[in-house]
């Protein structure tokens, strides 16, 4: 079985597509891969595809939609399996669960990946921290779950495996930052820090990006307009350690990214 889900859903058995066109089924099989070898409760499968207004026929609907999903596993497996699609997906003392074996997962490699990438920044590998977590980005092939439609459950995890790609996103930024990219990854910081206008680390990587390219009051602009929107939306300053970052780019400080410069950690916070 492979099991994508970094962009559009897929599932495949033996090369063949088991993913259904019809959204209610594509939404279950996206939360059963998701946790593919795990139980997943019947009630939690029945919050993710009505919410909070479970119609009475939930439990006669789902079955149907399993059994859906068994066909298409069926018609998967090649001949003389020694698995039936009834134990690929199994029912488990109210629950249901997707067996493997599992040969690969775009979502356990991207995390194999992000690790391996940040363990290598750790160890003052730039070079290799920034190609591997450069790789781990490159499996992403749009929003996670791009074309399942999303109950509550599903929305948890996405949100998570969006968390982490923008952790792995900083930390490949922090590599290039480390190797003297500065003027490479200008235009895509610019574009980072536009796209999220609250985030302090885009923010203090594009300051640091713009001083060392000689473009300091471009770096103080960038802290004026992150200050003025966290003012104006939210009604705080930005963190301490922004600020400093800002008084040494104002005090014209050559390398504002030097540990003895900041007084703290060269790694940003997570």
């Amino acid at each position: 079985m492979d099991i994508d889900v970094l962009g559009p859903l897929e599932v495949r058995i033996n090369g063949a597509s088991i993913v259904p066109s019809a959204g209610k089924p594509r939404q279950l099989l996206a939360l059963l891969a998701l946790r593919a070898g795990q139980v997943v409760q019947i009630p939690t499968l029945m919050e993710e595809a009505w919410g909070s207004q479970i119609p009475k026929s939930s439990q006669t609907t789902l079955q149907t939609y399993i059994l859906q999903l068994r066909r298409r596993i069926t018609a998967a497996l090649p001949v003389g399996a020694k698995q039936s699609a009834k134990e690929i997906l199994s029912t488990q003392f109210g629950s249901y669960r997707l067996t493997g074996p599992v040969d690969c997962c775009d979502l356990l490699t991207f995390r194999r990946m992000a690790a391996e990438g940040s363990s290598a920044l750790d160890a003052g590998d730039d070079l290799r921290a920034a190609e591997v977590l450069a790789r781990a980005l490159a499996l992403w092939r749009g929003p996670a779950l791009a074309d399942v439609p999303v109950g509550r459950v599903l929305e948890t995890e996405i949100l998570g495996m969006d968390e982490l790609r923008t952790r792995t996103l900083e930390l490949r930024i922090e590599a290039d930052l480390r190797l003297g990219r500065h003027a490479e990854i200008l235009a895509e910081l610019r574009m980072l820090a536009a796209q999220h206008p609250l985030h302090e680390n885009f923010c203090a990587q594009l300051m640091i990006a713009l001083h060392r390219s000689g473009r300091t009051w471009r770096a103080l602009e960038a802290y004026q307009r992150l200050r003025d929107t966290l003012v104006s939306e939210l009604g705080v300053e930005p963190s301490t350690r922004l600020q400093r970052l800002h008084q040494l780019v104002l005090g014209g400080t050559p390398e504002p990214m030097d540990p003895a410069n900041w007084g703290l950690p060269v790694r940003l916070p997570y």
